[in-house]
């Protein structure tokens, strides 16, 4: 039923969409962001997809243009069929907000802005969702410093206050961090603690005392692990 939907679209949309895929049952069309709301609007009047769902974006930041790929999932609760639309956006420019077709769609707009600095022509509250006002930069962002502390002022240990202090170097980095500033660099793909000691690859931080010592003491306890005397040995 979503593969029909698709075919539809491309023969209301035309020219208008550049490429369609049904990649592991996910079926999407793509368009240029000039036509973004205009195919938005085919796909809610023509077409019935009356069901907003989500939207996000995808950072690709080894692209030489048209960094982010934007992508709206909208269902129809006519036909219960579901479809993506995509459209690539350079860095810092912006798309067409689809509010004015799905209201629902404001928060997931906002949310784009606030972490990857998407812009959305049209929003009528367009300001971070997530991060203060003063926060820098944009945290989804894969050329995010790996090591950034934010908020940027000083910590404050306040006797009558019980909170966390700020995470430490070795702490709190997403699974999957990749070091992208090394890499588009033309360095190796260092990658964060985590992955990286599954995979035996080269710590992003190893040259720090704490990472030593953790892979001293794993090792150690490795060692330990494999020295004890089996069951029914």
């Amino acid at each position: 039923m979503s593969r029909a939907s698709v075919e539809k679209l491309r023969a209301l949309a035309g020219t208008r969409i550049l490429g369609t895929s049904d990649f592991r049952g996910d079926d999407e069309a793509k368009v240029a962001p000039k036509d973004w709301l205009d195919v938005a609007r085919v796909l809610r009047d023509e077409l019935a997809f009356d069901h907003f769902l989500d939207l996000t974006a995808v950072d690709y930041p080894e692209r030489e243009s048209g960094r982010f790929d934007v992508v709206l999932r909208v269902r129809s609760s006519v036909t219960r069929s579901r479809i993506a639309l995509r459209a690539e956006v350079d860095e810092d420019a912006s798309i067409a907000s689809v509010t004015s077709i799905w209201s629902g769609a404001g928060w997931a707009e906002r949310e784009v802005f606030d972490m990857f600095g998407v812009g959305f022509d049209g929003h009528p509250d367009l300001r971070r969702i997530l991060m203060y006002d003063e926060f820098i930069g944009h945290p989804l962002r894969k050329d995010y410093p790996i090591d950034r502390a934010q908020p940027l002022v000083p910590y404050r240990d306040l006797e009558t206050v019980t909170k966390l202090a700020p995470f430490g170097i070795e702490e709190g980095q997403p699974f999957g961090r990749i070091r992208w500033d090394e890499r588009l660099a033309g360095g190796d793909a260092q990658v964060a603690p985590s992955i990286a000691r599954q995979l035996g690859q080269r710590r992003t931080l190893s040259d720090s005392g704490i990472a030593v010592g953790e892979d001293e003491a794993l090792a150690k306890k490795l060692a330990d692990v494999a020295a004890e005397p089996k069951a029914g040995g």
